[in-house]
């Protein structure tokens, strides 16, 4: 159970992030009132994640998670360009998070 909260946690993350770019600078109510909102349950399911998993390993996968659920939004959603290199380093992203699930 706290590898799925964990990664629900990172979900949340990649909403914030996203949302913070449709804030434009907390100037814009509705979505800031999102990106507060998706933050703070993106903190506090990685506290709960955490009572149970190591803190190297949660708040690694935490990022991990978040850093390639923003590369792929910012793909997909954002029309951010994308190349191999782009594409590789999201795969590494991708293999240290599973590695760490490996080793934990």
């Amino acid at each position: 159970m706290p590898w799925l909260i964990l990664v629900v946690a990172g979900i949340f993350e990649v909403l914030w992030a996203s949302g913070l770019k449709y804030s434009d600078g907390f100037t814009k109510l509705l979505p800031s009132v999102f990106t507060v909102i998706t933050l703070v349950l993106s903190f506090v399911m990685l506290s709960m994640a955490m009572k149970n998993l190591p803190l190297g390993t949660a708040y690694t996968v935490w990022t991990g998670i978040g850093a390639a659920g923003t590369i792929v939004a910012g793909i997909f959603v954002f029309n951010e360009p994308y190349d191999f290199g782009r594409i590789a380093c999201l795969g590494m992203i991708i293999a240290g998070v599973v590695g760490l699930k490996i080793l934990s």
